[in-house]
């Protein structure tokens, strides 16, 4: 007896994808003989529909000889087919417009003559999460074909298929409209971003503040100097710290390892720019923070430690974000080495992404009881130079940005910046007052944006909510109008079945075109 899921109009009947045309599965010819590969035949896999919106596609980004057809399990697939992901993901649904095989992630079928092959197009996209609860496997699901055949499909007369496909497109299309209206404002945010902390860094958010506090303002060489000299300080006061470190543990009895001295701060040259902007100037960032650190190498894993260690995932935008966090356990020395303060920064050394590389994240009071992982590098401002917030918006802003991905960029694959790099970056800065206004201005703009942001994203949610809510209608019969002229789809399902079974009004099915698989090639 056929699965019924929900109550249907009496002119609609249940019945499973199985019968309603020819299901195949694909395969894939060996990668061992390239004389498989680079043919005339169309194949897909599940990667050519990733973040593919259209309904239809005529071609992957490989293709396949008659050779590989021929000695594999890959059979074709007429145009019009209803392709489907059975794995890796589960349910990417796409209708192929030219005869095509599929490797093995994709079970398709071609619907019989009486099934709008776009009525099932849209019922696999609605029905995808009624397959994955049918799917089965432990490293990811696979819906097997039995599975897929046996998936139920409320099936209404032929022309009502049609109007409920029309129907959903014009809702879709309607959304879709409202869509691209909002991915063009996230547009607009992100580019207003860009432009807020280019301007941020040109000192023109600050130029009010400037006119009112001319006493604050220095030229470029007395700022430089007095830069150094506080840098030359922290230095200073590190060797103090670590002297008395050094007496206590002498009066311990030499127990414990032996404190590290400081490092010497690297030597960089720097001569006093004028940027254009009065009381700034541009240095080095090398000279505005404490030597820089890379983090532990030691692994981590989730719940396998004491201590937690913050890592790529961890770094957000511009903010730390703990929730995926992972573990390990340290000693003391491994500790105090890789701890963190209120106001550090952490940034991201080496990713496969050349925009990630160098993303800043602010460590705040509530993240001092983590350690950072190797990927990361520790930067440390020096208070009286350099305020956090605006280490972290500078490491933002298109200038810098630039810089940081010209260092980095990789052919390999992989982008790096060392922290030798990031020391050489050339910033501009300004006293600790203008900092702290620069900071309060774009804190309550990115913020306000920020919040535009989540709206949309908001709203973008509730138009894909819209689109599930009007495919659910659209199979319950509640979206078009059923007509009583229509013929229903007992009549379309047997008819249907006297095809199949070669009845004496049977007319032949269309069937794809396949290749038996041989098992050895000659």
């Amino acid at each position: 007896m056929t699965e019924c899921l929900w109550e249907l109009p009496p002119t609609w009947e249940w019945s499973v994808l199985g019968d309603l045309g020819d299901v195949l599965s694909g395969g894939t010819p060996s990668t061992k003989v390239p004389e498989y590969w680079g043919g005339d035949v169309v194949w897909f896999a599940p990667s050519d529909l990733t973040g593919y919106d259209g309904k239809h596609i005529a071609k992957g980004a490989k293709t396949i000889t008659e050779e590989g057809l021929a000695y594999s399990s890959a059979k074709v697939i007429p145009a019009g087919s209803v392709m489907f992901s059975s794995r890796a993901p589960v349910g990417y649904v796409a209708i192929n417009t030219t005869p095509a095989a599929t490797n093995q992630g994709f079970k398709s079928i071609a619907p019989h003559r009486s099934v709008f092959n776009e009525y099932l197009y849209h019922y696999l996209k609605a029905a995808r999460r009624i397959a994955e609860d049918r799917a089965s496997g432990t490293t990811f699901k696979e819906l097997s074909g039995s599975a897929f055949r046996a998936l139920p499909v409320p099936v209404a007369p032929a022309d009502e298929q049609r109007r409920i496909v029309e129907r959903v497109e014009t809702l879709f299309d309607e959304i879709d409209q409202g869509v691209e209206s909002l991915r063009d404002a996230k547009r607009a945010i992100a580019l207003y971003r860009q432009s807020l902390l280019k301007s941020a860094f040109e000192g023109r958010l600050t130029a009010t503040w400037r006119a009112a506090n001319p006493d604050k303002l220095n030229e470029p060489d007395a700022l430089l100097e007095r830069i150094s000299a506080q840098r030359q300080a922290c230095y200073e006061a590190a060797l103090i710290e670590w002297e008395q470190a050094l007496g206590q543990w002498r009066e311990g009895g030499n127990k414990d390892r032996r404190p590290a001295r400081p490092k010497r701060p690297r030597t960089l040259s720097a001569t006093p720019i004028n940027p254009g902007v009065l009381g700034w100037t541009q240095v080095p960032l090398g000279l505005l923070v404490v030597d820089p650190i890379y983090g532990t190498p030691k692994k981590c894993g989730y719940g396998t430690g004491a201590t937690g260690v913050l890592r790529i995932p961890n770094i957000g935008s511009g903010r730390i974000d703990p929730s995926d966090l992972k573990s390990a356990d340290f000693d003391e020395t491994e500790a105090a080495k890789f701890s963190l303060q209120d106001g550090d920064v952490l940034t991201i050394r080496s990713n496969g992404s050349l925009s990630v590389v160098g993303k800043p994240a602010l460590v705040e009071q509530e993240h001092t009881d983590y350690l950072f992982a190797g990927y990361l590098i520790r930067l440390r401002p020096i208070a009286q130079s350099l305020l956090p917030k605006y280490l972290v918006y500078m490491l933002m802003a298109p200038q810098v940005r630039a810089q940081i991905e010209t260092k980095a960029k990789s052919t390999s694959g992989v982008n790096n910046i060392s922290a030798k790099e990031l020391q050489e970056l050339d910033v501009r800065i300004c006293c600790i007052e203008e900092q702290a206004e620069t900071v309060r201005i774009l804190d309550d703009r990115l913020d306000a944006a920020d919040t535009l942001d989540h709206e949309i994203d908001a709203s973008l949610a509730r138009a894909e909510a819209l689109r599930h809510a009007i495919l659910n209608m659209a199979f319950c019969g509640k979206l078009a109008p059923q007509d009583p002229n229509d013929e229903p789809a007992q009549a379309l399902l047997a008819r249907i079945r006297a095809d199949r079974d070669g009845g004496p009004n049977a007319k032949p099915q269309r069937r794809p075109r396949g290749r038996a698989r041989s098992a050895t090639r000659p």
